[in-house]
């Protein structure tokens, strides 16, 4: 497979692009990790996910408008480097790669796992070494094919989802599937078990962690931008439609699961979703969601192979990451980097054997250091970006950041405020611990390997944003 030039191909279109984002933002952190959430907060957890939402819609609006502004390969970590220096984009692009790395090996074993609860005769390992064998083929297919897979599996997610909360408010207007001895319905559950905040403002705080890390993932806008048909008028799209898609869908679908239950006993019975179907009637429930679960852990996989290889092609263009990393096949794709992360994952696959079931809030939580970090790269690199334009030139944005600077400060605040949320309660200081020596670890590298060879910098110059 030879490179036949070092470009990427336009193929992505704002349906791809959208959905890619609502796969890689809509998972494990909605179908499994809300109910940990609402372990931690109570109803009080929707407070959480509307200002985590809130926050990471004026990252998304950051990243777009720099995306719209110069479409390059490698977004966020081109990006730092420009503005906040070589050093800066070095650990913004390996800590994304590190975090879909992290991501993705939590997803290849959980998909073994759903295919145990058909064929429990089946040894795991088979089945999560075919799904990394599949997902790895189809990225080094022409990017629209990537695009048009992720759109279905996607599709089917954000179905299961509405599906859920038409079927919660059915069992709340009309109370389908109660009996007298189930607990009353409705908005009063919200408050009448301890209150709406029944473990205090800490409790609160702590469940911030498990909130982030479930929207973390749409940041893959950003990355999209190389490959996007029309960046101008896609990527702005794509930003300020799924943000407040993902959280209507997250703060929704929690109403609705804390009007209908108490918010103790979601999670005691397995997902919230089998909850919810085993109240309609449905008797087959549990592969109903198995279904459900397994194109979400395929979109994810797919998601974050995607990210990060292209994450790694800009990076190599820029000589922060191997040569090789910056070949393109004869369809467009940065092949090396898709065999790369291919390999990672399979070399991955008996460490995930060796991690304990209730290790969810360490890798939730190691996750979340990684995409605050990123999240918060990218606001300061929009800062920096700002203060050093012109007022002409800042006239000239085709998709300026609302609110200001109020608004990017704030969500900075936010950003700092998560890490510190980390490093202060038990269960997810090892997290901090880990964030803390990769960054150490990442400057070590940087010194050592980039920087006696590091190459005049700076960004590519724009891409023709009709090009295909």
């Amino acid at each position: 497979m030879q490179a036949q030039n070092q470009n990427l191909k336009r193929g992505l279109s704002a349906r791809h692009i959208r959905f890619m984002a609502l796969g890689s933002a809509i998972g494990t952190g909605l179908f499994y990790g809300s109910a940990k959430a609402i372990q931690e907060a109570g109803p009080s957890v929707l407070i959480a996910y509307l200002i985590a939402g809130a926050a990471v819609y004026m990252v998304m609006r950051a990243l777009g408008e720099m995306a719209v502004r110069n479409p390059v390969p490698g977004s966020f970590a081109q990006y730092a480097t420009s503005y906040l220096g070589p050093v800066a984009g070095f650990i913004t692009g390996w800590t994304y790669t590190f975090e879909m790395i992290i991501v993705c090996l939590a997803d290849v074993t959980a998909f073994g796992l759903y295919m145990g609860f058909w064929f429990p005769d089946v040894p795991q390992w088979i089945w999560v070494l075919s799904i990394v064998l599949f997902v790895g083929a189809l990225n080094l297919c022409a990017v629209k094919v990537f695009g048009e897979l992720e759109f279905w599996l996607s599709l089917l997610k954000v179905a299961a989802i509405v599906a859920m909360i038409a079927g919660g408010l059915g069992i709340m207007a009309f109370g389908l599937g109660i009996s007298a001895q189930d607990t009353a319905t409705g908005v009063h559950n919200l408050w009448e078990h301890g209150g709406f905040m029944p473990n205090g403002i800490g409790g609160l705080i702590a469940s911030l962690a498990v909130v982030v890390f479930a929207f973390g993932g749409i940041e893959i806008i950003g990355i999209t931008a190389g490959e996007a048909k029309d960046p101008s008028r896609v990527i702005p799209r794509a930003i300020n439609a799924v943000p407040m898609r993902i959280l209507l869908f997250y703060v929704l679908t929690l109403f609705v699961l804390m009007s209908i239950f108490p918010w103790s006993q979601i999670g005691s019975k397995g997902s919230p979703f089998v909850q919810i179907f085993d109240s309609l009637g449905i008797g087959a429930a549990a592969h109903i969601l198995n279904i459900v679960v397994i194109s979400a852990a395929v979109s994810a996989i797919n998601s974050d192979i995607f990210g990060a290889g292209r994450m790694l092609f800009g990076m190599a263009q820029q000589g922060q990451a191997p040569r090789g990393f910056a070949r393109v096949s004869r369809v467009g794709v940065p092949w090396m980097t898709v065999l790369v992360m291919t390999v990672a994952l399979l070399g991955g696959v008996v460490l995930n054997y060796l991690i304990p079931k209730d290790v969810f809030v360490l890798i939730a939580s190691i996750a979340t250091f990684a995409t605050v970090w990123v999240w918060l790269m990218i606001l300061l690199s929009h800062v920096a970006m700002r203060r050093a334009m012109t007022r002409q030139e800042v006239a000239q944005l085709k998709f300026p950041v609302p609110l200001w600077p109020a608004a990017p400060i704030a969500a900075i605040v936010f950003m700092m405020f998560v890490i510190a949320v980390l490093g202060y309660f038990p269960k997810t200081q090892a997290a901090l611990i880990v964030g803390a020596c990769w960054i150490a670890l990442l400057c070590v590298a940087y010194r050592m390997w980039v920087y006696p060879n590091r190459p005049g910098g700076g960004l590519p110059a724009p891409v023709a944003q009709g090009s295909d």
